[in-house]
């Protein structure tokens, strides 16, 4: 079972939108809106909403400067995903490996 911060993080990551956004932040470091809808084909407006939804999933830590907003990566979000995926994949494993044996004996 998930908890709704792992819930909030698989909602945000399945748009391809929001994904590439957080690629393009890995790979700038730091960014605003604007600089980040330079990179994308939709509108400042769109990236903004989206940032939002970024932002409430934990995945993204906005920063005032002066009037312009800075966005950042955050990763503890991903790693507590990640690390119950993980920990899904595992027990799948091992009901796999369970079924392999009990269809090998036979």
């Amino acid at each position: 079972m998930t908890d709704p911060g792992t819930d909030a993080v698989l909602g945000a990551l399945a748009d391809p939108t929001r994904r590439a956004l957080l690629d393009a932040l890995a790979a700038h470091g730091q960014a605003s809106a604007s600089v980040l809808a330079a990179d994308l084909p939709v509108s400042r407006q769109a990236i903004v909403k989206h940032l939002g939804v970024l932002s409430e999933a934990g995945l993204v830590e906005p920063e005032r400067s002066g009037r312009e907003v800075r966005y950042t990566v955050r990763s503890e979000s991903l790693a507590a995903t990640a690390s119950w995926m993980s920990a899904l994949a595992d027990r799948w494993d091992r009901r796999l490996r369970t079924i392999k044996r009990a269809a090998e004996q036979q």
